[in-house]
């Protein structure tokens, strides 16, 4: 699988509705030590390397380019090969202040994030052959955002208290999510399973006043590739009087080839297209109703398609009656 170097798949947001304590591991370190040299340059030896300085929690910007460029008021250069850093206050001495290193905050969690998406992708290279792809609203899948803000929330605790007792159940659930979809019991939005040929009904407009609905699809897609099928309601009325019509997809784009015309919903298996059948119901199979320009969508993949996941439960299903 080609990785990406940019994609992360959770956001700084998803990271705190995981763990809202975050901001306490943002690897800041306290430096000590600090000597006069001179008016107002102040040093600290053997303070490690420093990217970034912080005076009581503020951002103290870019180091100066070498030792003789610190002068003004809060410049700062960190000497690597005496491991030592220069620092000018002309206000206060920085044993006084709360002198950290660190690094900026947002873009640590930026990194850890990446870091954590490449994983992510690297332990489910035998699920998928690409990064992880949005679904059709343009969300990466619920359980993917939660693994990779989990393993960037265990990654970032380990560098900062390796013996935080969080890390242990944030990894176990990270685990179980990664299992679920190697084993297929998660699966992706955009994985071809065995039953996909089936198809799946999705709304997409309904008037508020319908009670006749799509509830239950029959057969198997046996055209080839993908298709998103369009179902809309012509005539609106009950079962026996509502019709329909259907459009599929034609070499251009989907939803373009008229192939049913303003049939009537029966409450039977209906034909849709391509070995796949549609039936309506609702609360009173007498009364209810749905309404004209009322939409809804069936997913479906050819019955020829290999399927990219492998494993498929079952579930019994019983309907009780009021």
């Amino acid at each position: 699988m080609a990785v990406t170097s940019t994609i992360s798949y959770c956001s700084d947001t998803n990271l705190l509705e995981v763990y809202p304590s975050l901001s306490g591991y943002d690897l800041k370190r306290r430096i000590y030590g600090w000597e006069l040299s001179g008016s107002n340059k102040y040093f600290a030896r053997n303070s490690g390397e420093v990217t970034q300085l912080y005076a009581d929690g503020k951002d103290l910007g870019a180091a100066q380019s070498s030792y003789g460029d610190v002068g003004t008021n809060e410049e700062w250069f960190y000497d690597d090969t005496a491991d030592t850093i220069w620092y000018v206050d002309t206000a206060t001495n920085p044993t006084d202040k709360v002198m950290e290193a660190g690094f900026d905050w947002e873009t640590l969690k930026t990194t850890f994030r990446k870091r954590a998406s490449r994983m992510v992708e690297s332990m489910l290279d035998s699920r998928i052959s690409r990064e992880i792809m949005k679904d059709r609203e343009g969300n990466y899948p619920e359980f993917i955002i939660r693994a990779t803000a989990l393993k960037a929330i265990t990654l970032l605790m380990k560098a900062h208290d390796p013996e935080n007792p969080v890390i242990e159940s944030f990894e176990e659930e990270f685990k179980e999510i990664i299992e679920g979809y190697r084993s297929g019991n998660i699966q992706l939005p955009n994985a071809v399973t065995a039953d996909s040929s089936k198809g799946v009904i999705r709304t997409v407009s309904v008037n508020a006043s319908s009670d006749l609905f799509p509830v239950e699809l029959r057969g198997n897609y046996n055209a080839s590739g993908f298709d998103n099928i369009q179902v809309k309601v012509i005539q609106g009325g009950i079962m026996g009087t509502a019709t329909y019509s259907v459009w599929v997809k034609d070499n251009d784009k989907l939803k373009t080839h008229q192939v049913i015309t303003a049939e009537k919903i029966t409450g039977d298996f209906d034909l849709i297209a391509f070995g796949i059948s549609l039936r309506w119901a609702g609360d009173d199979s007498e009364t209810a109703v749905c309404t004209a320009d009322d939409e809804y969508e069936i997913e479906v993949h050819s019955s020829g398609m290999s399927a990219s996941v492998s494993h498929v439960g079952t579930v019994t299903l019983s309907r009780v009656r009021g």
